[in-house]
């Protein structure tokens, strides 16, 4: 495990900081505030009113503080219950976590039980918030399948590019449900042009009040979102009617 150190961003919520690689957990510009944009309302919330998937299965990318699974789990319903499987190949240390504070931002006993769960083995943290925790190499293990939703929270792809490629995101979109949604904090123009040539439709969405311009949003391709994408590219309304053949 690396050495981290404990800093505080612009929303007041902490994140952690990673000398070696200078690279951070969570934004400067809020860690609280991107884990809520980002994560649970563009992707869960976005997926959640959409989706007959019950319950959504969510796979996350890069665990690290939890605090993606707290608003997520406290965001869960009957209506919308979820199996949040998550992979870390460096879980945080526990005295770390605790020194985080984010009891005043999130549930504290809910972010707790989520640090306690074994890992390895799904645990119910709520009656519509179930957790898996992984400790594994994303680049090696074999991806759970059927996934609606996928928070891409890896280090950025200038410090850990072998995370960015397409074969990770083949095997990512491979994994998920046609029209299933991922989001990630990366918009950059390199990023958003590998999701499209794995299968995705992407969409720049506006990020964090206060924080990155734009974040990312890619859907995997269904019939609907692959006639969309020919009409865009041949100049054509997506919406004109279609005859049916008899």
């Amino acid at each position: 495990m690396p050495h981290l150190e404990i800093q505080h961003t612009d929303d007041g919520s902490a994140t952690l900081f990673v000398p070696a690689l200078d690279e951070h957990y969570h934004s400067v510009k809020g860690a609280y505030t991107e884990a809520l944009h980002i994560y649970r309302d563009c992707a869960y919330r976005y997926a959640a009113d959409r989706s007959t998937s019950r319950p959504l299965r969510l796979l996350e990318v890069g665990f690290g503080t939890g605090l993606n699974a707290a608003v997520t789990a406290m965001a869960a319903t009957a209506e919308r219950p979820v199996h949040y499987i998550t992979l870390e190949k460096y879980p945080v240390e526990p005295h770390l976590v605790e020194r985080l504070g984010y009891g005043s931002f999130v549930d504290a006993q809910l972010f707790t039980a989520i640090h306690t769960a074994p890992w390895e083995q799904p645990t119910a943290i709520t009656p519509h918030f179930t957790i898996e925790k992984r400790c594994c190499d994303l680049l090696v293990t074999p991806l759970p399948q059927d996934i609606d939703i996928v928070y891409f929270d890896a280090f950025a792809p200038e410090k850990q590019p072998e995370m960015w490629s397409p074969k990770v995101f083949a095997r990512i979109h491979q994994a998920m449900r046609p029209g299933g949604v991922l989001t990630t904090y990366c918009a950059k123009g390199a990023i958003r042009r590998l999701l499209q040539s794995t299968g995705f439709v992407v969409e720049r969405l506006a990020g964090p009040i206060g924080g990155k311009r734009e974040i990312l949003r890619a859907e995997s391709r269904t019939l609907c979102s692959l006639y969309r994408t020919s009409c865009q590219e041949q100049g054509e309304s997506p919406h004109k009617t279609v005859h049916k053949l008899s």
